[in-house]
């Protein structure tokens, strides 16, 4: 029987973090979350040289000579085609996480990486151009898989208390790619150009590793007995992740979840959309995708060295302050790990956007005075510091995170594939519309970033609740008043009546009795 195979030597559960919970975090993230950052940043430091050799390919195969304004559309369709592929990916994560499961999409989405990777190492050898485009779309792709499916996997593995830590640490690899990147891009490194497409290509070492070590380490105990039905295997997982000690109240609290949602299949992205009883969710979600992309973290991810370069730094130097911005970066996604479980979602959020927005407006300040004010340079440099920093504290990891917390596991994938796909569009749209606002507005084109800061700011404040050691079934009854749930539709102890319920306690067409 089941708990005969429970350990019942404590009254609780025990939620210590434990060496496999970490190892497996840090595993997931090392060749998921760190490509990500590291293939937002790559681009970067070799611009002039893909331009030259766009350039360069284009006369040899086509006899055709592009002028600037061609070479830049080229350029940013490279940088942007990133996105459409994170995009397509997203798109399949629903699917693919109900078939094959969050650990097992994670492993064989690596493929992806081999691929991609090994089209823009050839392309240079091979004096192909589409190369760098097609494999920068491939391992979009894999980057939009398992943006969404390492803190799926990482919330359903986790205690309550640790959630917020865990759900973190994949945004501290997406910081520590870039600087990778930014490192790895330097004249003295590999910012040479005849070293470009290996330095875009070495994103296939961390997916090795990834693809060596991660299939030992078990599935997420909440797909293996909510989707599956497998207690014992659930029972095996649970033991691999946590201390010893009691784990049957966290079984049980998966088996009143599963309860819940007895009657209710895994929802399509439509049904989501079209479900009442997560209106707010969805409206979250939306908000919380959306606002991360357009806050113009990545206008200085994509474009950082042009940043510099038009805000008046000496162009030796460029790479060096780009360096420690990166640097910035990995310290402020650390603190920002450190700290959710103590502080909470809401006022990581809050503070980062607001933070942001005063920077963004300060960067449109100094840029407009620096030829009056040489040190209004310097101001403008701190400014980009201080959106990097404010971004990585907070807003980098928390949409990925409470999308996990917002949902029950039927609405989650639909949840990650609805969210992912926003992230994306709003990327995309950065990456090839930002060159073109920038020379269209100018300095006030951070204004809009502000603008967009502010807005998130706001509504988290006025409508999403703190989730901090929230089990999801608790999550869930928070949002019920927000989505017209009556008071009578409580039980007399909190809990919903979820016999009668869509697992998220809205009526369905049976009376409650």
């Amino acid at each position: 029987m089941m708990e005969e195979l429970l350990v019942l030597n404590e009254a609780k559960i025990n939620s210590n973090l434990t060496k496999s919970l970490l190892a497996v975090a840090f595993l997931a993230s090392v060749g998921s979350s760190l490509l990500y950052g590291f293939n937002l940043a790559v681009v970067n430091s070799p611009a002039l040289y893909i331009k030259d050799f766009y350039n360069e390919t284009l006369q040899e195969q086509y006899g055709w000579i592009p002028n600037e304004r061609h070479l830049t559309v080229l350029y940013s369709l490279t940088v942007s085609i990133f996105a459409i592929g994170g995009m397509t990916g997203a798109l399949l994560v629903g699917k693919l996480v109900t078939k094959y499961g969050r650990k097992g999409t994670l492993v064989r989405s690596t493929v992806l990486v081999f691929v991609g990777g090994g089209l823009m190492g050839l392309s240079r050898s091979c004096r192909e151009p589409s190369m760098v485009i097609i494999g920068r779309f491939i391992v979009g792709v894999h980057s939009g898989i398992s943006l969404s499916v390492v803190p799926m996997y990482l919330g359903e593995i986790a205690p309550k208390n640790l959630r917020g830590f865990l759900g973190l640490i994949p945004s501290i690899h997406i910081c520590l790619g870039v600087f990778i990147a930014q490192v790895l891009g330097l004249q003295e490194l590999m910012g040479k150009e005849a070293h470009w497409p290996l330095l875009m290509s070495l994103i296939v070492f961390p997916t090795l590793v990834q693809l060596m070590l991660l299939p030992w380490f078990p599935e997420s105990p909440r797909y293996l007995l909510i989707e599956k039905g497998n207690v014992h295997a659930t029972i095996a997982a649970l033991k691999w992740f946590r201390a010893k000690g009691n784990i049957q109240l966290e079984v049980e609290e998966m088996q009143e979840e599963q309860r819940s949602l007895s009657s209710i299949q895994t929802v399509s992205v439509w049904g989501l959309l079209t479900d009442v009883c997560v209106r707010w969710q969805v409206i979250t979600i939306v908000v919380a995708n959306i606002g991360m992309q357009l806050s113009g973290i990545d206008a200085i991810w994509f474009y950082t060295n042009d940043i510099f370069k038009n805000a008046g730094i000496p162009e030796p130097r460029i790479q060096y302050t780009t360096v420690g911005t990166g640097a910035i970066e990995v310290i402020s996604g650390m603190l920002g790990c450190f700290t959710i479980e103590r502080v909470g979602r809401r006022p990581l959020m809050i503070g980062g956007y607001i933070f942001m927005s005063v920077c963004c407006a300060g960067i449109t300040v100094s840029v407009l005075y620096q030829e009056q004010l040489s040190f209004m340079r310097y101001i403008s440099v701190g400014c980009v510091v201080g959106i990097i920093a404010g971004f990585c504290i907070g807003p980098a990891g928390v949409p990925f995170l409470i999308t996990a917390e917002l949902f029950k596991q039927s609405h989650r994938p639909a949840a990650y594939t609805m969210g992912g796909c926003l992230n994306w569009l709003s990327n995309f749209t950065i990456g090839f519309v930002f060159p073109f606002l920038e020379l269209a507005t100018g300095p006030y084109c951070y204004l809009i970033f502000c603008a967009i800061c502010l807005g998130v700011a706001a509504y988290t404040f006025f409508i999403i609740p703190e989730t901090r050691n929230k089990t999801f079934m608790e999550i869930s009854q928070m949002f019920a008043c927000k989505n017209n749930i009556l008071e009578e539709e409580l039980t007399s102890n909190g809990n919903l009546k979820m016999s009668h319920m869509n697992g998220y306690g809205t009526l369905g067409h049976q009376d409650v009795k």
